[in-house]
């Protein structure tokens, strides 16, 4: 059978989604508890690869197994065997030509800024903390010129690996709620740092140090060493990743809200 899940975690105790050695990762952790529902290894394949300290709050999964287990009984046995950060909110038997990486048609990210004097106690590690006024409005004249099909080559990591440095952004929203300022992005697939880097170059123009122009110079430039500042990490979370309707799994994961 295979077994796909949306899977919900707060990443700031974690090196990243990851199976990695020595080193704690969401990846390890939930194949270990869906191992011990299957009584048998279960090695998983996500939709998207999350850095250390980033979120989620829809990523999905996929696993192959011989094991008959009910939908529910998946979903109980791996969270009693998980730890308190990270959960199944789902679970469904999809068919064999599913992969929770390919068959993906978009991912939507939700960065979130706390803009005000002072930081958060309370919100370490899940928001960013801009204490300059920002202008939403300029940041959002500027993220106008990431829509569509571009050569991101500016805006990903210098170690990233993507064979291809095109993606599509389908949707790039800026909104102010109070002291919270949310940049909501969906595209067809996104390169290493991609939103943290897309999300310090508005900052920047936000902050009235550049202009709105300034973003789409940095990406006709395509060289990372113009690219501005990577946003931290703690202000990010998957929130969605949308499929073929065929395959009936739930598009989109909770919106985190703030204030």
């Amino acid at each position: 059978m295979l077994i796909a899940c949306g899977v919900e975690y707060d990443g700031a105790g974690f090196s990243g989604w990851q199976r990695q050695q020595l080193v704690r990762s969401v990846q390890a952790e939930v194949e270990a508890a869906l191992s011990k529902v299957a009584n048998q290894p279960v090695q998983l394949f996500c939709a998207g690869r999350t850095d250390a300290g980033v979120h989620a709050t829809q990523q999905v999964i996929h696993f192959e197994t011989t094991a008959e287990r009910r939908e529910r009984s998946w979903m109980l046995g791996a969270n009693a065997n998980l730890p308190g950060e990270i959960k199944l909110t789902w679970v469904r038997q999809v068919e064999e030509d599913f992969h929770a990486r390919f068959s993906a048609e978009a991912r939507s990210y939700r960065y979130i800024i706390l803009n005000r004097e002072v930081p958060s106690a309370l919100l370490r590690g899940r928001v960013t903390w801009v204490h300059e006024t920002l202008d939403a409005a300029r940041m959002q004249a500027g993220a106008r010129h990431l829509l569509g099909e571009h050569d991101f080559s500016s805006y990903r990591a210098t170690a990233c690996q993507a064979k291809s440095p095109v993606r599509t952004v389908h949707r790039l929203d800026i909104s102010r709620h109070g002291d919270f300022i949310y940049l909501d992005i969906e595209a067809n697939a996104f390169l290493h740092h991609m939103v943290r880097n897309i999300a310090g170059v508005l900052i920047a123009v936000g902050r009235g140090e550049q202009e709105p122009l300034w973003v789409r110079e940095i990406l006709e430039h395509r060289d990372r060493a113009r690219g501005g500042v990577t946003a931290p990490s703690g202000g990010l979370y998957l929130v969605g990743v949308r499929y073929p309707e065929r395959f009936d799994l739930p598009a989109q994961g909770m919106l985190p809200v703030f204030g």
